[in-house]
This record gives C-alpha cells, structure tokens and sequence, in this order.
C-alpha cells in the first residue's frame, strides 16, 4: 500500500513538473553579430556586437533559463568602386551585406531559434527581416525608434540606407523603389497592416505622408505620453493579433530610448522613451509567446562623451534584450526551483 502511495506521489509529482515547463517552455536563442557601419555616415556602430556581447549578454540569458547559441559575427567583404547612385550611398556594400545577413538569419531560424541580431546600423534590417520571412512565412514586425526609416530611394533626402529599410520590406512600397544594384534579391515581405511603429518624434515629412497614405498604425511620443506605455502595448497586441496570430519581428533601435539614458547612438532625439518604458515594451512582447526574432541596433561607442554615456547605452541594450526572453524586474527564479526539505 506505502508503495503504491510513493508510486502515485511519483506520478503527480512528475506531472506538476511537466505541466510546470509547458507553462515555462525552454527560450532557444541564436545570436548573430552584425558589425556594419556603412547604411549610415559615422563610424564606431559596428562595435555594437562585442560590446553587447561583452557586457554579459549570454551569460545572463543563460541565468534566465535560455539556451543560447552564438552564432558569431558575419564577415563583409570590403566593396570597391561603391560610388554613389543620385543621392544613394552604400549601395554595393549595404546589398551584399543585408544578402548575406538575410541567408544567415534563415539558417538561425532553421535551427529552431529565435534570432538575436545584435548591430551595426538600421540598414541590416532589411537583411534581418528578409531572412526571417523566408523562414516562417508572414510576419508581423513592430519597430521601436525615434525615426520611421520609411524614406524611399527616391524621398531620401540624406541618400542614408538605415532611413530607408522599412521601404524595402514593404508590399505597398515595391512600386515606388527603383531597381538598384546588388539588391535585385529583395523582395518585400511585410504588409502595412502588420506594421506597428512605437516611439516616433523625427519623421520627415515624405515619411509622414507615406505613413498615413498607408495607413499604418503608430504610436508616437506623444501617444506614448498621452496613453502611457502599457495601453500602447495592450493596443499594439491588439492591433496585430486582431486577425491571424504572426511572429513577431521586433527591430528597435537603442535610439528610441531618451538620449538621457541611451546617448551613445548616432542620432539621439530628445524626449524619447524612459528606461522603464524601453524595457516594458520588450517585456510585454515576451509575454505574447509570438516574438520570433530581434534587431537590436544603433549602439554606437564613439558617439558617447564619457565611458558612462557608453555603459549606460550598452547596459540598457543588454536589459532590453533580456526583457525579450522573460527577465522580470520582479525577479526571476528557474523553472525548475524548489525549495529545500527541511
């Protein structure tokens, strides 16, 4: 009888445990570095991997209970005779680099990861979400910065490719982009409706028209101030899983985050997000289930004025990568804890 009684106690005791990491499902995250500098004019962005990565991101993922693959940093070929088409810098090196950035993000995906791709620029978005599309389908893509790089080729007035990714990716947009060289192999991937944009306080005003002309759903500073950052994600959620459930891209750049906290980014905003909004964002995402890869983007050491302005601007990357696969700040415990027998 006492061991028909141990057996059953074995049996619930093995079935909590079961159910408790189907609750808590193991995170699997592939991490790809992407040092590339040249969708934009100032150097130093593509320091951003290593030191991300050296500020302890793996490690502390794998104190939140994440199986973490790194899968290192993508070498790219130095482009010769990169002159520029009209206004467009870059060319040749932004389309062979968001190629072999695309190829390497499906290989992630392949593996059953969710991707992290640490940058480098917002140009390689083009690459990060191109990739990911072609290895899950249909995506819903939430972009978090202080700008909406949705200028066209041809609205550009900067000839800058990371103000420009967004263009790219688009269905409604394929018609306004011109054939360019090296990116004959983008095709667009993302819908208007699947588009969501938190954070804005610097549109241009062709960004501004494309934006309404589309229709698509944005959530500037100032709604941020007037709704507060958890109805922002409440709607936001909402918004995208109205319909069908997709996975969900995020690519946030560390400048949405206020320059008073963030200021080693190469083009601070004043009046962006706070700490505890930046990282609310990453956590309430998480918690959909849906998050299937990241963009973290934008940190740039050279751009800081002291070695703090650096720390402040790589701990907060790493924080809000964190948020992506469950951090807490009410605290984390294994899913496997129990308390000690007296």
């Amino acid at each position: 009888m006492r061991c028909a009684r141990t057996l059953q106690q074995l049996a619930l005791s093995a079935n909590r445990r079961s159910l408790h990491h189907l609750a808590h499902p193991e995170r699997s995250v592939g991490v790809i570095g992407a040092p590339f500098c040249k969708g934009q004019p100032r150097g130093g962005v593509e320091r951003g991997p290593d030191l991300i990565r050296a500020a302890g991101l793996l490690h502390r993922l794998h104190e939140q209970g994440c199986a973490v693959k790194d899968y290192g940093n993508l070498m790219f070929e130095e482009v010769a005779d990169d002159e520029p088409v009209g206004v467009l810098k870059n060319l040749l090196a932004v389309g062979s680099a968001n190629q072999r950035l695309s190829e390497a993000v499906q290989a992630v995906k392949k593996d059953g990861h969710t991707t992290v791709m640490l940058g480098g620029d917002h140009s390689l978005a083009i690459g990060s979400i191109h990739g990911h599309s072609a290895a899950v389908g249909d995506l819903s893509v939430v972009w978090v910065d202080a700008h909406a790089d949705i200028n066209t080729p041809l609205t550009s007035l900067t000839g800058n490719l990371h103000g420009q990714p967004v263009s790219y990716l688009l269905h409604e947009l394929h018609s306004k982009v011109p054939a360019l060289p090296n990116f004959s192999w983008v095709k667009p991937c993302v819908s208007a409706k699947d588009l969501v944009y938190i954070g804005l306080r610097d549109v241009d005003p062709a960004e501004h028209y494309i934006l309404k002309l589309l229709g698509v759903k944005v959530f500037s500073m100032s709604d941020v101030d007037r709704l507060g950052v958890s109805r922002v994600m409440e709607e936001t959620c909402d918004y995208l899983s109205a319909k069908v459930k997709k996975p969900i891209h995020l690519s946030y750049d560390i400048d949405a985050i206020d320059p008073s906290v963030t200021p080693a980014t190469g083009t601070p905003v004043v009046g962006g997000l706070t700490y505890r909004e930046g990282v609310y964002i990453t956590e309430h995402l998480s918690q959909t289930g849906l998050l299937s890869a990241v963009d973290l983007v934008e940190v740039n050491p050279l751009r800081g004025q002291t070695e703090q302005d650096v720390q402040s601007t790589v701990s907060t990357a790493v924080d809000v990568l964190l948020g992506c696969f469950g951090r807490l700040r009410e605290g984390n415990h294994p899913t496997d804890y129990r308390l000690p027998e007296p």
